[in-house]
């Protein structure tokens, strides 16, 4: 599907009779204020565009390198909010993609961390490990950071894990997911894998893939990896307009700002944030080609 930038509009495909519904309320928990009473996991100020939008978020954020010689993957580093005031955080891990080193993904580390998760960044044992050697290296890195080796432990709750991957790195979040349920949260970003069915998966996921991405085509990865997702999941698909395989490799707000909020919606369960992605981008918005999602949730 291609258009003019004068005359393009967002495609949205949201399923659920409710949706309209969710928005009114998704609306109605933004403008009101935060009630640790309703859910202890939330994080920061009541989210606004320009919020999700922002290179940092509200929180100071401090970092640790995590050896090479590490147990199951290939080290990295870990970012987290520097203040011990609000308790115990969600924790993310991004994987990068086949060829790619962790200062290909290292971007979202703060960015992501400064919105109220301990996030880490990992390098996989070798450039060129597949998908499958990818999923057990980001479930052996999620082990390392509730770990009392990680020096980070007692800032996370072990309950509230997520995952992230580029391309290949994508592909392993996926098959890490269908792997371990417990995981709350899966951001495959313009994932590659040579399985094509994710019914198995029941991790709400957002998938993103790029419209002229020629690695990872669209419409033999991310578009197939979503619809094979069972339909009563909460999941999403979004394609980033003009962009390529490696969009997720340089600081991008598109990517950032619903990845923050997915995490936020099923890591925190903090329904503040549904409003950014049930129903989605609005029609106006360039960056994105194409939004999907099963609303609401």
């Amino acid at each position: 599907m291609q258009h003019s930038t004068s005359t393009r509009r967002v495609h949205h495909r949201v399923t659920g009779i409710l949706a309209g519904l969710a928005v009114a309320v998704g609306g109605a928990l933004a403008a009101g204020p935060a009630s640790a009473a309703d859910n202890p996991y939330e994080r920061g100020p009541n989210p606004t565009e320009n919020s999700i939008e922002a290179s940092r978020g509200s929180y100071s954020v401090s970092s640790s390198r995590v050896s090479s010689l590490v147990s199951g993957f290939g080290g990295g580093t870990i970012y987290y909010p520097t203040t011990r005031s609000d308790g115990t955080f969600g924790a993310v891990v991004v994987s990068p993609g086949y060829t790619g080193t962790e200062s290909s993904i290292s971007w979202l580390g703060p960015r992501i961390a400064s919105q109220g998760f301990v996030v880490l960044t990992m390098a996989t044992n070798t450039i060129y490990d597949q998908p499958d050697q990818r999923a057990r290296q980001l479930q052996a890195a999620l082990d390392h950071l509730t770990s009392s080796s990680s020096g980070v432990a007692d800032r996370i709750d072990p309950d509230r894990l997520a995952l992230m991957g580029h391309s290949m790195g994508g592909g392993g979040t996926l098959r890490a997911v269908a792997d371990n349920p417990d995981i709350k949260a899966a951001i495959p970003l313009t994932p590659w894998h040579t399985d094509k069915t994710w019914g198995e998966v029941r991790t709400p996921t957002l998938i993103f893939g790029a419209e002229y991405d020629t690695v990872a085509p669209h419409y033999s990865h991310a578009e197939p990896f979503y619809s094979s997702l069972p339909r009563n999941l909460p999941k999403a698909y979004l394609e980033l307009n003009g962009a390529s395989h490696f969009a997720p490799n340089t600081s991008d707000t598109t990517i950032a700002k619903y990845s923050i909020s997915w995490l936020k919606r099923f890591v925190d369960d903090d329904t503040r944030y549904s409003q950014f992605v049930c129903p989605g981008p609005s029609s106006w918005d360039l960056d994105v080609q194409k939004y999907e999602a099963t609303c609401p949730f």
